[in-house]
């Protein structure tokens, strides 16, 4: 694990396959490490992490490959389950991902002998993103093309179906409102839908599109950050359906939005891949201008670490990491 000072990336990790999708777990897992799951083109590797940054008997970052799954297909996105547990006598990993395929596969893992996966089939076109029910992670929600959020259980039957008016970028459960769900779809609509009445209960609006990728803030359940078009967009749903600050960040269109785990006032945007590039920025609300900016390889993905001021982004055999200021 070399550290890499152009660019200002901080570490970076080689991977066998391009980087399709990276995800820091956001639980704890009853280890001092922190766990990382990357998808490829036929494979999802699970890796553990430690950083100077909150061990100083590190050098730099150490990484361990844990255990790597095969696919079969093309990963596009990963959700990791509360119930991921390594500090235990019989340690499990469980984890969802989302396949090109239009299917969602849940692993079960005890690192041995058990290794299990199920499929879940219903979505009629691509699956942009899913997530697990954060508190007892029975559930997984998942958003597609084809216009709908649907929640399921962890035998893959359909507890929960919302029709979306546009394809569904984003979905979102939040540890402090574990009865709420939220929904941003493309044409530049997010929404809120208590899972109990399975009603939509409250609406924020873009006013410009595409919406690309929104998130709800862990450190503050009232702010709503996403991206659209060239713009990163902040709501405080207390005070309007509408943006409150925004500003244009990408000129090749912005891609991801993702609020940092330690910092309400901190977030990252990803642009478009262009021809070689893609850029990361680090913004935090009190400074005007980004104060991170950060090159890699046609990237993608966006993940913080659970503790640190830290993010990940995927890219061409390689996991690159930043560390930013808190």
């Amino acid at each position: 694990m070399k550290q890499d000072s152009t660019r200002n990336i901080a570490y970076t990790v080689d991977c066998e396959d391009y980087v399709h999708v990276v995800k820091f777990n956001p639980f704890e897992s009853g280890d001092a490490c922190s766990l990382i799951a990357y998808g490829g083109n036929n494979y999802v590797v699970v890796g553990l992490c430690r950083f100077q940054e909150e061990d100083v008997e590190v050098e730099g970052m150490q990484y361990k490959t844990l255990k790597t799954f095969h696919h079969g297909i093309r990963v596009d996105a990963i959700a990791w389950s509360p119930e991921t547990r390594l500090g235990t006598l019989t340690p499990q990993l469980r984890f969802c991902t989302a396949a090109s395929d239009r299917k969602l596969r849940l692993f079960t893992s005890d690192l041995q002998d058990k290794n299990e996966f199920k499929t879940f089939d219903g979505h009629s076109d691509y699956i942009n993103d899913l997530v697990f029910a954060p508190k007892e992670g029975q559930e997984v929600a998942s958003v597609s093309d084809d216009h709908t959020c649907r929640v399921w259980d962890l035998e893959g039957n359909e507890k929960a179906h919302f029709v979306l008016r546009s394809p569904g970028m984003s979905v979102c459960w939040h540890p402090e409102e574990d009865f709420k769900l939220m929904v941003a779809e493309k044409n530049g609509t997010i929404r809120f839908y208590d899972l109990i009445t399975q009603q939509a209960i409250l609406s924020l609006e873009c006013e410009q599109t595409p919406l690309m990728s929104a998130d709800w803030c862990l450190k503050n359940t009232l702010k709503i950050g996403a991206v659209a078009g060239n713009d990163w967009l902040i709501w405080d749903i207390t005070r309007s359906s509408y943006p409150q600050d925004k500003r244009p960040v990408h000129a090749d269109r912005a891609r991801l939005f993702r609020w940092s785990r330690v910092n309400e006032n901190l977030f990252a945007t990803t642009g478009y891949p262009g021809k070689t590039t893609t850029q990361l920025l680090v913004h935090h609300l009190g400074h005007p201008q980004p104060i991170l900016t950060g090159t890699a390889a046609v990237g993608s993905g966006l993940t913080w670490h659970r503790t640190l001021p830290l993010c990940a982004v995927g890219g061409d055999h390689k996991i690159f990491f930043w560390v930013t200021e808190m």
